[in-house]
């Protein structure tokens, strides 16, 4: 876990120290770097889900020219992985270009449609770009932790420092917007960027079109 991380990465991993990992869940958000939930995580599943992490910031050589900020952790993808947009099904896959461990109870590793939709698309651009959520923790409804709503501007707010370090870090030449509130994220830090839509929800064609008209002409 502990190969070194290039510059820009290693001030994203310390925000992450800083700003992420000590950060309270509530009866609607979950943190799935801090905390643990006794019928759906392992023991150990907060320390596996930072060790996933720092094996994806540590997967980069070079700066990435290009940055996604998506929305915020699926119940069946970073809510487990710990890595934005990916699954602990694909980190498991040896031929995936990353790798971790899976953190949860269940017999099989979870697998996310939008995880599965955004790394057929993103994979052969891969490590050109870095991906983020506005809202790192895992939005639910109350009493529902495996459900998924819509993080509230307010949210969003929360997060605004840590979105702002990361980009700052990176210094991109593109910014992409993934969801319309990652769009609210970066034009409230006037972070210059080109909106598309989200793979979930039936926006899969619309996110691949533009993403690789993006990336294509990057």
């Amino acid at each position: 876990m502990r190969k070194n991380l290039i510059s820009p990465l290693r001030t994203i991993w310390s925000a992450f120290e800083a700003r992420l990992f000590s950060a309270s869940s509530t009866d609607r958000l979950f943190n799935p770097y801090r905390d643990r939930h006794p019928e759906l995580d392992c023991p150990d599943a907060p320390a596996i889900r930072r060790r996933n992490l720092w094996r994806y910031l540590a997967a980069y050589e070079a700066p990435p020219p290009v940055f996604l900020l998506a929305e915020a952790p699926g119940p069946w993808g970073c809510r487990f992985s710990g890595v934005p947009l990916t699954s602990e099904a694909q980190l498991l896959d040896p031929a995936f270009p990353l790798h971790g461990e899976a953190s949860g109870q269940a017999g099989r590793p979870h697998r996310e449609y939008s995880a599965r939709i955004y790394w057929r698309v993103m994979h052969p651009y891969f490590p050109r770009f870095f991906t983020w959520s506005a809202v790192p923790l895992h939005p639910h409804r109350p009493g529902k932790p495996l459900s998924i709503r819509t993080p509230t501007q307010r949210e969003v707010r929360d997060w605004l420092p840590l979105v702002a370090a990361i980009v700052e870090a990176l210094c991109p030449r593109q910014v992409i917007a993934v969801g319309r509130k990652a769009e609210f994220a970066l034009h409230l830090l006037g972070v210059p960027c080109t909106y598309v839509r989200h793979p979930s929800q039936g926006g899969a064609r619309q996110f691949e079109v533009g993403v690789r008209a993006l990336l294509e002409a990057l």
